[in-house]
């Protein structure tokens, strides 16, 4: 036979995912379906599956890497002896997507996994920027404390079930434009366990798993905000009868501050200064996440005016170091000036040649009168 590597069009430094994405090309092209006038398809795809299931698994790719064919037993093997060591169901399994060539679905093999679970975890807007610890409680399948998450009653253990050898998986043989094709499914004596429970625990009913309210510390990396997902792998529930646990999926929704907002990795805050304080300048202590600052403004400070304060902002999640924090300058006007007031600012505008209303406090009434 012709190197493996060659015949799937790889280098041999090729990753799996090259190897299985080449597989798939070169078995779409050679399968003996699409070749109906070509006599010797088969052969070469049978080829191609070979040099498949010996470079997609690690320990048989190093021995093939090493010994060629030899070390994999290709000497004294063939294509017929490669079909029938049960390696279709891996062909299976890159070629036609887990399924059969005729659309079945391959059987589970032993205790299936747990279910993923989710829950939300609410934080403040202070917690999600500087991260740290939070319990999140869920309700889950934990692993029966009875019979340790067997399934198997007290003094009892599972048994190897007789029909499918503890595989979980029987063949069925189908004839098919290829000859005969073994198709797995599921074991219906052991749906697929392997196992066989003949008295099941009195606590669990012979699941190995009970519900459960389970409380788990989650550390949040700083800079979270709402619609951030932490996925914590093995924290979901367990499987029945000894089954692997799923992943927990824990979404963070932030609540919102009263003074800042968040604008991607920057802070943004409004601060209010007297007409008097923008004209003739101040300084004014600024409460920040960080602590109290000192905020230094300039006579003359325009409405709208922005003052950066660097680093102080949200952590960034995806790199280094930290947004900034943006204050909005917001001029305040009064509303209501004593006698004493209004006169010193009439003074100030007739200094300054600006035009105000006359202190009467009739204008404003003859002029809306003028216009009704």
């Amino acid at each position: 036979m012709a190197d493996y590597y060659e015949l799937l069009g790889v280098s041999r430094s090729a990753s799996a995912d090259e190897i299985k994405k080449a597989y798939r090309v070169k078995a779409r092209q050679l399968h003996p379906d699409a070749n109906p006038d070509d006599p010797s398809a088969e052969e070469r795809f049978k080829e191609v599956a070979q040099a498949y299931e010996v470079l997609s698994d690690p320990e048989t790719r190093a021995r093939y890497d090493r010994f060629g064919e030899a070390g994999v037993g290709g000497a004294s093997g063939g294509p017929g002896d490669f079909f029938g060591g049960g390696g279709l169901g891996d062909i299976f399994d890159a070629f036609f997507g887990g399924a059969g060539p005729f659309g079945q679905q391959r059987g589970p093999s032993g205790p299936p996994r747990g279910q993923d679970l989710e829950a939300v975890l609410d934080l403040a807007f202070e917690a999600a920027v500087f991260g740290g610890t939070h319990p999140v409680k869920v309700r889950t399948y934990e692993s029966c404390g009875d019979c340790g998450g067997s399934g198997a009653g007290s003094g009892t253990q599972p048994v190897t079930c007789s029909e499918c050898s503890g595989t979980g998986q029987v063949q069925r043989v189908r004839q098919s434009v290829l000859g005969q094709v073994i198709s797995s499914q599921a074991c219906g004596r052991c749906r697929g366990f392997g196992r066989v429970i003949a008295t099941p625990c009195a606590v669990c009913g012979g699941d190995g798993r009970a519900i459960a309210e389970k409380t788990y510390q989650i550390d949040v990396p700083a800079g979270v905000d709402t619609g951030s997902t932490l996925r914590l792998s093995g924290r979901g529930a367990v499987g029945p009868r000894g089954g692997g646990a799923g992943d927990l999926y824990v979404h963070v929704r932030v609540a919102p501050h009263s003074t800042f907002e968040r604008d991607g990795d920057d802070l943004v805050c409004e601060l209010e200064v007297s007409m008097t304080q923008a004209a003739l300048g101040t300084t004014v202590a600024l409460s920040t996440l960080d602590g109290d600052e000192t905020l230094v403004i300039r006579p003359g400070t325009q409405p709208g005016r922005v003052f950066t304060l660097p680093r102080r902002g949200v952590p960034r999640l995806q790199g280094r170091g930290r947004g900034d924090l943006r204050v909005i300058v917001n001029v305040v006007v009064p509303t209501k000036l004593s006698d004493d007031e209004a006169r010193l600012l009439r003074q100030v505008a007739e200094m300054r040649g600006e035009d105000v209303a006359p202190s009467d406090s009739g204008f404003f009434s003859r002029i809306k009168a003028a216009f009704s």
